[in-house]
């Protein structure tokens, strides 16, 4: 199977499946949603409020270590295989233009359309319609990741009423119109910080589009001045310059010059390579492979010490991702002091108030209470409540302790206390909060 047909079908998992997921559930709750309006983040069906994000710095770090773990090892593989702007490419430009339409010629990218037809004309406004039809099922797709799916269609139903989500579609509806049908690869080139970094990414071992000249013979020398327009072309050197792997690249560039930031990692030019010297009875002379493999003829382990640095690194990640995702809290509190420090009665006892934000951020209504763990402290004022599931409150607590603070053997500075739920007491959060006395 050529490499294209593996990209094709690679593309068909990844766009079912990314359409696919704002509609799975995991008890009652999203794969993945970071919902503005609600503040949560739900990921692999628990739900963060956005308080609760420390998982999320984790997973950031491992998505960004992943992708340098990746290039490393396999070049630019998420720019040819997985990117975004590449699939979008391919479907305006194979799929809509080639295919459909017939505007071009898929193995033959450098050629531009002749508009001077009419009938060119009539197809570019077709494809133009067709696209823009498919950027807004991508922009209303890419909503539901911050809108859940049972809010989305019914806010779209009344767009008046939310004319910013309306608005936010067809912007990215015109602006993906305008970087696939205008842009083009330009994107890739001149606009993505990506492909900048792979200079530094990149070493011997990592595997790239390669040409191997120890066979073809080396087309270029110096990157610039062709060496069989000046010597005479040997057997012994098998390219046939017939440039079918230049006419297939779809960001204009020649591989026979070696790597380029503009290579995508497509490998159109290995599929097209293997097309000509198949008629030979050969190999491709355009590999995906390491230089150490294709041209060194070395043999490598994908074990190499930075590897194994990345390897660590994102296995710390998701070690702490995991570690902290256990800490999450079932419902959430946040205790702040009055601007009254103390008060003092004139039986010696001392009282400090409170105030109690608390948010519950469960599916379920529950009625809240609270307890204090030390014996030397009660509770003067604090009324259990009723709190509907996604709501939050704030209460009023006032402790004080239960006698003469001049009689407490310790004087503690902090207090442990228990905001529990009654339907189910191991529903608990403890804070540690501050009591203060007087100095004298």
């Amino acid at each position: 199977m050529s490499y294209s047909k593996k990209r094709y079908f690679v593309y068909s998992v990844l766009t079912l499946f990314i359409m696919s997921v704002p509609f799975i559930t995991i008890n009652e709750n999203h794969l993945l949603l970071l919902s503005f309006d609600k503040l949560q983040f739900h990921f692999l069906g628990s739900v963060y409020s956005v308080s609760e994000l420390y998982v999320m710095p984790f997973l950031l770090m491992f998505l960004f270590i992943g992708i340098f773990a990746l290039t490393s090892m396999f070049g630019r593989i998420w720019c040819g295989w997985s990117c975004p702007q590449t699939i979008f490419r391919v479907i305006y430009r194979d799929l809509i233009e080639s295919t459909i339409l017939d505007l071009r010629k898929i193995n033959n990218k450098q050629k531009d359309i002749d508009y001077s037809k009419k009938s060119n004309q009539l197809k570019k406004y077709i494809a133009l319609v067709l696209w823009f039809i498919i950027t807004l099922i991508i922009s209303c797709n890419f909503m539901l990741y911050f809108i859940p799916p049972e809010d989305f269609f019914v806010y779209i139903q009344n767009p008046v009423e939310h004319s910013f989500m309306i608005i936010f579609i067809l912007t990215i509806a015109l602006f993906l119109v305008y970087d696939i049908v205008f842009m083009k690869e330009n994107f890739c080139v001149y606009v993505c910080p990506y492909s900048r970094i792979q200079s530094v990414l990149y070493d011997d071992n990592t595997k790239q589009v390669t040409y191997d000249f120890n066979r073809g013979g080396k087309v270029y020398e110096n990157g610039a001045k062709s060496i069989f327009k000046i010597k005479q072309w040997s057997n012994n050197e098998e390219c046939t310059t017939c440039e079918a792997c230049v006419k297939v690249c779809p960001t204009h560039i020649d591989i026979r010059k070696g790597l380029q930031v503009e290579c995508i990692n497509c490998l159109e030019c290995s599929d097209a390579c293997s097309t000509v010297m198949g008629k030979l009875n050969k190999e491709s002379l355009i590999n995906w492979g390491s230089t150490n493999k294709v041209i060194n003829k070395q043999k490598i382990s994908i074990f190499t010490k930075k590897n194994i640095t990345y390897f660590a690194s994102l296995f710390l990640c998701i070690f702490l991702a995991f570690y902290f995702s256990l800490q999450k809290e079932e419902f959430l509190v946040n205790v702040n002091k009055t601007t009254e420090l103390y008060s003092k009665k004139e039986n010696g006892i001392i009282s400090n108030n409170y105030i109690l934000t608390i948010h519950n951020t469960q599916d379920k209504d529950y009625i809240f209470d609270i307890r204090v763990e030390n014996k030397d402290f009660k509770i003067k004022r604090f009324d259990s409540f009723e709190l509907k599931a996604g709501e939050k409150t704030k209460k009023v607590l006032i402790l004080e302790t239960t006698d003469d603070f001049e009689k407490l053997k310790e004087k503690p500075s902090k207090i442990s206390i228990e905001i529990f739920t009654k339907e189910d007491e191991k529903i608990e959060v403890t804070r540690q909060i501050a009591f203060f006395y007087p100095k004298n």
